[in-house]
């Protein structure tokens, strides 16, 4: 009779809990439920949409954030159709980047007509959230016009809201740098816009730039914050300036629902910064995200 080799050995004292192999080692990192910004593709997606899009499945990103839309289509595709193609290669379509500024009496009219076009065609393409990344450069002179701004993102979250969407504004650092008769602008958005129609998408990193810490804020606004960017300097944890730990550890205080990558600088080609980031997220044990 041949004799048992020593794997076999071990392979049977495993398989009874007597001994543990080193078979984690060879496994991946769990797939989380993790978006990709396609503003982190922005020179790939202009070019070649369905190819761009398959791309960023293969990373293992779950859903994406489209920063395209223009005249009622997304990349130059119908509404529908750009659902479709994502819906093909596995990824939802969660959330997405447009907006206007605020209109003086003049343009009213004309930008209430967008809004409601735009928002008919967020909901055909079955987006949760629209995000308006941006606020004219008025909003960060006075509180009187950062006021109008919170008064004008309420009337858009109602209107988003009466089709099933829910409205929000992602910032970048001036609102956490800015102060407006001794209050920060960003602060007073916070406090200026009704929770039930206006969410907060905290860009983590811009919101570190700003001076701020993201964990503050989750602790004076709990539950403001559903989504999140989850960005650094280039790709995520590359830069070592971003305490995620930390950060993750209050994200259930923050109302985190979706967590969406945003790669803006690289040290590499935009797909395998966006790759890289991914793979990152899903190695770090802290980062659970909602599902």
């Amino acid at each position: 009779m041949k004799k048992p080799s020593l794997f076999s050995l071990l392979v049977v004292l495993a398989f009874f809990g007597l001994v543990s192999l080193p078979f984690n080692s060879c496994r991946e990192a769990p797939k989380k439920n993790i978006g990709l910004q396609l503003y982190s593709i922005r020179d790939s997606i202009r070019r070649d949409v369905p190819g761009a899009i398959a791309k960023v499945a293969a990373m293992g990103y779950t859903f994406v954030e489209p920063a395209g839309y223009r005249d009622g289509q997304f990349y130059g595709m119908e509404p529908v159709a750009f659902r479709n193609l994502c819906a093909t290669n596995g990824l939802g379509l969660i959330s997405s980047h447009t907006g206007q500024v605020l209109p003086d009496e003049a343009s009213r009219e004309t930008t209430m007509a967008w809004w409601d076009a735009c928002i008919d065609a967020h909901a055909a393409a079955g987006v949760s959230y629209l995000v308006q990344p941006f606020m004219g450069a008025s909003a960060y002179r006075s509180l009187d016009t950062l006021k109008m701004y919170c008064d004008y993102f309420n009337l858009i979250g109602e209107k988003c809201r009466a089709k099933g969407i829910r409205f929000g504004y992602h910032n970048h650092d001036a609102e956490f740098s800015t102060q407006l008769d001794g209050t920060t602008v960003y602060d007073f958005m916070l406090e200026n816009t009704d929770p039930s129609k206006v969410i907060f998408q905290l860009d983590l990193y811009w919101c570190v730039v700003g001076g701020k810490n993201p964990v503050d804020y989750f602790n004076k606004y709990p539950g403001r914050f559903e989504l999140w960017h989850i960005k650094d300097k280039e790709e995520v944890g590359a830069s070592g300036m971003m305490d995620f730990q930390a950060i993750w550890a209050a994200a259930e205080k923050s109302g985190l629902k979706y967590g969406i990558v945003e790669v803006e600088e690289y040290n590499f080609d935009q797909f395998t910064s966006c790759a890289k980031s991914l793979e990152f997220l899903n190695a770090a044990n802290y980062v659970v995200m909602p599902r």
